[in-house]
């Protein structure tokens, strides 16, 4: 379970393992070190052929991306010290798991596609997106997220996305074919990872980070749940001070029980 995952939703059927090894490219030490791979390289493209388009795309996915990520990390956060969510759309935090995918795998799928046609590339993309809203399904089908939190995080990260891709010059738009198209070894390298880290990779550790912190942020030892969020809340009078008994009047404590 990663930073991004939530607690469990209840009475979830066992997934298939397709959905869990599907999930997993979620995760975001997965997605991260190939974005930042990615980023890095089109920084040192546009330092070589002189295409400052590149780097600021460059600059402006990785913005996004830590943007979106803050704003993931904060609505975890906000749930696990202090209980806050919305319970009418059993909503505990948006998901790690559908942001990172959405934010990430469209501009993977960009930079695969240097060089190609523009109608291939906007097919890349899409096809980047797509997969994005599958792992976003996978969330549901694994019991991990509610369908809000899923979508709430397919939101966050396609928004992220769009901006990157958007906000390059217009004389300059981000399916217009580049100077150079990349090396052989990124688009394979990319494709590698993405198969092979879901069966690979350790089990993420950074939902334990986030809990911990949350934690110390707050002051409590044990962090709110999803059953939390639906679990009716008290009165101020039944919670913090519980109503004492009328006094009894003096004649009556004297001389015994009042007469009817």
């Amino acid at each position: 379970m990663s930073l991004f995952s939530m607690s469990s939703v209840p009475n979830a059927v066992p997934a298939s393992p397709f959905w869990q090894l599907l999930t997993r490219l979620g995760e975001i030490q997965i997605l991260l070190p190939l974005a930042l791979l990615c980023a890095l390289w089109l920084w040192r493209q546009s330092v070589s052929s002189q295409t400052p388009q590149q780097a600021r795309l460059a600059g402006r996915w990785m913005l996004c991306l830590g943007a979106a990520i803050a704003l993931t990390a904060a609505s975890k956060l906000a749930f696990f010290g202090w209980g806050w969510g919305i319970a009418a759309w059993d909503f505990t935090g948006i998901s790690g798991h559908a942001m990172a995918s959405a934010a990430v795998l469209p501009l993977l799928a960009w930079c695969a596609f240097l060089g190609a046609s523009p109608r291939l590339r906007r097919l890349g993309v899409a096809l980047g997106f797509a997969l994005a809203a599958l792992i976003a399904y996978s969330r549901l089908k694994v019991g991990a997220h509610s369908p809000a939190e899923s979508m709430a995080g397919f939101f966050v990260g396609g928004l992220a996305s769009l901006l990157s891709l958007q906000l390059l010059p217009r004389e300059q738009p981000c399916i217009a074919p580049p100077v150079n198209a990349p090396p052989l070894w990124l688009p394979v390298g990319l494709l590698a990872a993405l198969l092979l880290m879901p069966v690979g990779a350790p089990k993420s550790r950074s939902h334990d980070w986030v809990i911990q912190l949350s934690l110390r942020m707050s002051g409590r030892t044990q962090p709110f749940v999803r059953g939390d969020l639906h679990r009716p809340q008290l009165t101020a009078v039944s919670a913090e001070s519980p109503r004492r008994p009328a006094p009894v009047p003096k004649a009556a404590a004297q001389w015994g029980p009042t007469p009817r």
